[in-house]
């Protein structure tokens, strides 16, 4: 056990070099620099905003639809003392010169058409400086507001025709509630609200499995293949240790190493996504709602997807070795990585955004011969309760561990590890012939 932790220690010390601590760091700071800044730029959106208006109606309704603006997110600022005259042109010359953003005119006879049932516009003029987040978000709140005047105004009205009426009542008379179920389980619920906290629940998964397959993959491969460049595989073999000890600890020491470095860029991801939602939740849905549809992960489900997790890059772990001892030197190496980022490309893309359990036949069973593919089937059919799909994703994985293990085993047994070569773009040499 002492000659294996030696070698365990030697790995992880080749492995943790200067340049991946600082590519580390660097990555913690860039992901938090724009999570801030993300940050600051949504709190810049939707603070309150000074809107700018010439009022040419002067009506008591103008002067009432103003004061409801406020709801909006909007400072009122009536700019008609502020120019010569009252004149639409003007009141646009006069924005540009004082740099405003928005600027609001309401027409002559704008209450007197609304009063009479005509349609009849107001003009909503923005000033776009900038193509950032905080500066084009202008028209969509301008949307809301009109969208609320609106509301506004045709309440007022079914109000002073229908007294006795609700006015919402009238303009919606058909409601509708709707309803989700999940195997035996029904909830009063939105399916959208269902399937975003869902996507908020496991939206990671795929990312940590990306990051430590690849990390770990890329290591194993490096490792390698830079000691059978240097010569010092020949020299590792000498050494009076298990060669299935040394597989163990190249497989050990990577999985590790990867394991911290993705865990240091999920931090990172994870202050950046918070900076994209402003650091607000976006899961509205109750914990009732989450209680009675099952779709939180139990302890017991957290095991499962640690496991399958835990298999996957074990498989990659032991790909890896065996793709190393075929690469000739370390820049072969980097091209024998590309096999291993599609197989885990493919289910990822497909996890986003189709369900994998819809495709046709033949398509589906390429997917499931990935072992890859299993723990991202494994994160939903956790939370719909469909476990004998895990089970099976599990005892999968473990078999062709166990194949490709075996496989690596047998190479670093025999001198062929050293000789074993795999070129592409010449005749292929494999066992040195």
């Amino acid at each position: 056990m002492k000659k294996f932790t030696n070698l365990l220690k030697k790995e992880i010390r080749e492995l943790v070099t200067l340049q991946l601590i600082i590519s580390l760091i660097f990555t913690i700071i860039l992901f938090n620099f724009l999570g801030s800044l993300t940050k600051s730029e949504i709190k810049k959106s939707v603070q309150l905003r000074d809107v700018y208006v010439l009022d040419l109606d002067k009506t008591d309704f103008s002067k009432e639809l103003l004061n409801n603006l406020s709801v909006g997110g909007f400072r009122v600022n009536l700019i008609n003392k502020e120019i010569q005259r009252e004149d639409k042109n003007l009141a646009i010359d006069y924005a540009r010169m004082k740099n405003l953003n928005f600027l609001l005119i309401i027409p002559r006879g704008f209450g007197d058409k609304v009063s009479s049932f005509q349609s009849t516009e107001v003009e909503f003029y923005s000033f776009i400086k900038s193509f950032s987040m905080g500066s084009t978000v202008g028209s969509s709140i301008v949307n809301n507001i009109i969208n609320s005047i609106n509301n506004y105004v045709s309440n007022n009205f079914l109000k002073a025709k229908f007294p006795n009426l609700n006015p919402e009542s009238i303009k919606n008379p058909i409601k509708s509630k709707e309803f989700v179920i999940i195997k035996d389980r029904i909830a009063e619920a939105s399916s959208s609200e269902v399937m975003n906290f869902v996507y908020s629940q496991s939206v990671f998964i795929p990312i940590v499995l990306m990051l430590v397959i690849t990390y770990a993959s890329q290591m194993v491969l490096s490792a390698i293949a830079l000691e059978k460049q240097d010569k010092t595989l020949e020299t590792l073999l000498t050494v009076p240790v298990s060669r299935r000890y040394i597989v163990v600890a190249k497989m050990a020491g990577a999985g590790i190493v990867g394991l911290i470095s993705a865990g240091v860029y999920m931090l990172g991801y994870r202050s950046f996504f918070s900076g994209i939602t402003g650091g607000v939740d976006i899961n509205r849905l109750s914990s009732d709602i989450i209680t009675k549809l099952g779709i939180s992960f139990t302890p017991y489900g957290y095991l499962l997807l640690g496991l399958s997790l835990f298999l996957a890059i074990l498989n990659a772990l032991a790909l890896s070795t065996i793709l190393g001892v075929l690469s000739e030197d370390l820049r072969s190496a980097q091209g024998f990585s590309f096999p291993i980022i599609i197989l885990i490309m493919i289910p990822y893309f497909l996890s986003l955004f189709t369900d994998i359990n819809s495709l046709s036949l033949p398509v589906k069973l390429l997917v499931y011969a990935i072992p890859f593919s299993h723990p991202f089937i494994a994160s939903s059919n956790i939370l719909l309760g469909n476990y004998n799909i895990v089970y099976y994703g599990i005892l999968y994985m473990l078999i062709v561990f166990i194949i490709l293990i075996f496989i690596a085993a047998r190479i670093f047994s025999t001198d062929q590890v050293i000789t074993m070569k795999l070129r592409f773009g010449k005749k292929a040499k494999i066992g040195g012939i």
